[in-house]
This record gives C-alpha cells, sequence and structure tokens, in this order.
C-alpha cells in the first residue's frame, strides 16, 4: 500500500458478536514471544462501558470519520450500522510496525477480510465461531452491555456473517476457550516465524 512501510505480519481475527474472539486477542497479546500490537479501530458510535478512548478505540464524529474517509486515511473502513461507522488507520498500523511488531486485529467480518484482500501475503486471517448461534446470544446477554434490540441486530448480523467463514485462513471453534486459546498461539506462532 502506498506510504505504508509493510515489514510486519497482520493477524486478523474476525467474528460474530459473543464469538470470544476479543477473549482470545487478549490472551495472545500477553504472550510476549508473538510480539503482537493491538490495532485499536476507529469508530463513530458512542463508548461502551468502560471503554476507553485510545485504548479501546478512536472515538470520534461521524463527520471527523468521514473526512478521515475523503482524505483515504483508512485501510479499511464500513458503516456497520447505519451512521455507526468502523475503520483501521494507516497510521495505526504504521505506528505498530515501526515499533517492530506485528498487527493483531478485532475487527468486524467484512473490515478483515478487507485486510486480507489488500495484504494476501501478510496476512493470517482467523474466523472464530461460536458453538451456535443459541451460545453466541446467552453469551451477549451475558455481558449486559446491549439492549433488547441491539442483540436481536447482533444474532441477525451474525447469520449473515457466519457464510463468509469459508473466506478465512482458518475457521477457529470457539466451545472450550482454553483449547481455542491454545490453537490459537500455535496458529500465530507458526505464521510469523
Amino acid at each position: 500500500m502506498k506510504g505504508l512501510n509493510t515489514t510486519g505480519k497482520l493477524i486478523v481475527f474476525s467474528a460474530p458478536s459473543g464469538s470470544g474472539k476479543t477473549t482470545i486477542v487478549r490472551y495472545l497479546l500477553q504472550q510476549p514471544e508473538l510480539d503482537l500490537d493491538f490495532s485499536i479501530s476507529a469508530t463513530s458510535r458512542d463508548s461502551r462501558g468502560t471503554e476507553v478512548h485510545g485504548e479501546d478505540y478512536y472515538f470520534i464524529s461521524a463527520a471527523a470519520f468521514q473526512k478521515h474517509i475523503k482524505n483515504d486515511d483508512f485501510i479499511e473502513w464500513e458503516e456497520v450500522y447505519t451512521n455507526n461507522y468502523y475503520g483501521t488507520l494507516k497510521k495505526e498500523v504504521e505506528r505498530i510496525w515501526n515499533l517492530g511488531k506485528h498487527v493483531i486485529f478485532d475487527i468486524d467480518v467484512v473490515g478483515g477480510l478487507n485486510i486480507k484482500n489488500k495484504f494476501p501475503e501478510q496476512t493470517l486471517a482467523i474466523f472464530v465461531q461460536p458453538p451456535s448461534i443459541e451460545e453466541m446470544e446467552k453469551r451477549l446477554r451475558g455481558r449486559k452491555t446491549d439492549s433488547e434490540e441491539k442483540i436481536k441486530e447482533r444474532v441477525a448480523k451474525a447469520s449473515k456473517e457466519l457464510k463468509f467463514a469459508k473466506d478465512f485462513d482458518v475457521i477457529l471453534v470457539n466451545d472450550d476457550l482454553e483449547k481455542a486459546q491454545k490453537e490459537a498461539f500455535k496458529l500465530v506462532e507458526n505464521f510469523i516465524k
């Protein structure tokens, strides 16, 4: 990509909400031998619960997000829900590569595939699959962060997202978290060698 130092690897974790991808990504970030750093996505949505700007997301207005789109500042972006944008800023990936680390993403399915398509050789795209839609819905309810309407919206979106699993390099079924974390570690370790 023009103007982007492309020496590091890109590790993409995508999944429907409630699949456990964030828990797996957090686990991998705690493994120093993998040399990973988290790509903080930009979003136009408001923060939820204890989310922190510059740590969990870069929270920016929809207008600012649209300006970044016009300036071609994103590696990938999309309007996930109406006026609710998510994207990966080029400067975020550069920041991590400049530290000599590999980039790990906890990202929506379409965003993950967009990165894989732009950097096919450098990207390992892993789809974290919940054991079932029912289990995923149970996990979403257990979080107690979303309204009933939002949960229904996420479950409907998940049914569509599961159809993209086949387009990823690996499908990691998360029915046993400890086992899924070990598998994810091996996959990443082998890819970055």
